[in-house]
């Protein structure tokens, strides 16, 4: 619904507001499209016929566009489950419209099947300001820990939520060593950057509801089964619009100090 972006939401939606002269949902698009995916299903409510009507079927972009109109919200997790057919047994990329990323797609898959994940998360170094949910992988990637925030704990930027049942609401905390025993190590602190690779074996694991969180309520609960679970840690660009504050400072870095995304280059 993009409510913290308020005015500018209420008369489009957030994929659609511009950085850098193109939507924000152009350059997830472009970036999974040098990656080599040649499919996209994109899952629709809030505005949805101006998405349709901007990007049309992707001819733009090199890509088939498929779209999932969703009357009633499904969170971040039901959507797989409603989507299963489409994916018909392929690994996938789950990628959120509001980020702009620029790092090696295809290193990130080698990493997923050498270590035959489940999933895995991109990651990047935990910011200073501590806004935001928390990863914690070892020394090998494998996630190990997840601290989850509820939206009115990072609106107040104040403090961490936890709860003995890691399926329950976002504000979890699901640990896996304390699940299985493992020895005690140093844990690495990572942010999830909004852009995960799944196998579709994955969905078999969703929880019982119509509607539900992919990390909170899917991942969150495997990792404290031990499932491998991983988290591929990235140096390159990444930004994300969180609010009005956010979405100005990154329109301003693209008008006086554009990067150099790859996947521009053959524009």
């Amino acid at each position: 619904m993009g409510e913290r972006l308020r005015p500018l939401t209420l008369e489009k939606p957030k994929p659609l507001l511009l950085v850098g002269g193109r939507p924000l949902i152009h350059y997830a698009l472009m970036m999974l499209r040098q990656a080599g995916v040649t499919e996209v299903v994109i899952n629709l409510h809030y505005m949805g016929e101006a998405i349709r009507a901007a990007l049309g079927d992707g001819t733009a972009f090199g890509i088939k566009i498929t779209y999932a109109p969703e009357p009633k919200l499904l969170n971040t997790g039901g959507p797989l489950v409603a989507l299963k057919d489409f994916f018909a047994g392929e690994t996938f990329w789950v990628v959120n419209s509001d980020s702009i990323l620029d790092f090696d797609l295809r290193a990130m898959v080698d990493f997923h099947r050498r270590n035959r994940a489940l999933a895995t998360l991109a990651l990047t170094e935990e910011p200073a300001n501590r806004r935001y949910s928390r990863i914690e992988v070892d020394r090998q990637g494998r996630v190990r820990r997840i601290h989850l925030l509820t939206r009115e704990a990072v609106l107040a930027e104040s403090r961490e939520f936890r709860c003995e049942d890691v399926s329950a609401q976002p504000g979890t905390e699901s640990d896996a060593r304390a699940g299985n025993g493992e020895a005690r190590e140093e844990l690495l602190p990572r942010m999830f950057c909004g852009l995960s690779l799944c196998e579709s074996g994955l969905i078999r694991y969703a929880p019982q509801r119509e509607a539900f969180g992919l990390v909170s309520h899917l991942l969150a609960p495997l990792v404290a089964r031990g499932e491998a679970i991983y988290g591929y840690t990235f140096n390159g660009f990444f930004r994300t619009v969180d609010d009005l504050e956010s979405y100005e400072a990154l329109k301003e870095e693209f008008a006086y100090d554009p990067p150099q995304l790859s996947y521009l280059k053959q524009d």
